[in-house]
C-alpha cells in the first residue's frame, strides 16, 4: 500500500477508571500530539475490544497516519495480540511510533524493515516478559527457602512471613509510578489478592516509619 503523509494521533490506556492518565498525556503533548487528537481508554489491555481504540482504528486512522503511544504495553498486554494488531495497522498504511522505544518506530521504514521489526523485536519482548516472571518466581522460592532455614526447616508460619524479594519493585510500579495494575502485580508475583495487600500494608507501615 502506498503511504502518504497524514496526521499523528495519540492513544492512551490505563487499566481502570481510578488510574490517572496524566503521565501519558504529558508525554504525548511533549511529543507534539494535540490533546484533541488523543484517545483514552480506561480498561484492561487483555483484548483490543476497547471503545476509544476501536473508534480511532475503525473511524479515524487513514493511510499515511501515525499512531503514537508512550509504551508498547499501552497498546496491549498480550504480545501475540499486539503482533496481530500491529500487522493490521501496517496493512491499513498506518505507522506506529512508541515514545519509550523509538527503535521499533515504523515511520519512514520500508516493508523489509517493518517485517524485521515485527519478527525480531516482538520475539525479544516476549522473551524479556517470560524471563522477568521467572526471575520473580525464583526470588520468591529463594525467599521462602531462606525463611524455612531460619525456622529450622519448619513451616514459615503466618506471623513471621517477611515481604518477598521483588515485591517492593512491583509495589513502586503499581502504586507509585502506576506503570502496571495491581492485578498485573499479583500475576507477576504469583500472589493472591489478600496476600498481595497484606504485603502492601507492611510496606506502607515500613515507609511511614522512615
Amino acid at each position: 500500500m502506498e503511504n502518504i503523509q497524514g496526521r499523528k494521533y495519540g492513544y492512551i490506556r490505563v487499566s481502570s477508571k481510578d488510574q490517572c492518565a496524566d503521565r501519558q498525556i504529558q508525554a504525548l503533548k511533549e511529543y507534539g500530539i494535540d490533546e484533541r487528537d488523543m484517545f483514552i481508554d480506561k480498561i484492561s489491555g487483555k483484548s483490543f475490544d476497547r471503545p476509544e481504540y476501536l473508534l480511532l482504528k475503525n473511524r479515524i486512522l487513514r493511510n499515511g497516519d501515525v499512531l503514537v503511544i508512550k509504551e508498547l504495553d499501552r497498546l496491549g498486554r498480550d504480545m501475540d495480540a499486539i503482533k496481530d494488531e500491529w500487522k493490521q495497522l501496517e496493512d491499513m498504511g498506518v505507522d506506529i511510533e512508541v515514545i519509550d522505544m523509538p527503535m521499533i518506530n515504523t515511520t519512514g521504514k520500508d516493508t523489509l524493515e517493518k517485517k524485521l521489526i515485527s519478527e525480531i523485536v516482538f520475539n525479544l519482548l516476549c522473551y524479556m516478559v517470560q524471563k522477568e516472571r521467572e526471575k520473580i518466581k525464583q526470588r520468591q522460592a529463594e525467599g521462602i527457602q531462606a525463611m524455612k532455614d531460619r525456622n529450622g526447616g519448619k513451616g514459615i508460619g503466618r506471623p513471621t512471613v517477611p515481604v518477598p524479594d521483588g515485591f517492593e519493585d512491583i509495589y513502586d510500579k503499581v502504586f507509585i509510578t502506576k506503570e502496571i495494575t495491581a492485578l498485573k502485580g499479583m500475576e507477576l508475583l504469583g500472589l493472591k489478592k489478600s496476600t498481595f495487600y497484606k504485603f502492601k500494608k507492611m510496606i506502607d507501615e515500613k515507609r511511614a516509619e522512615k
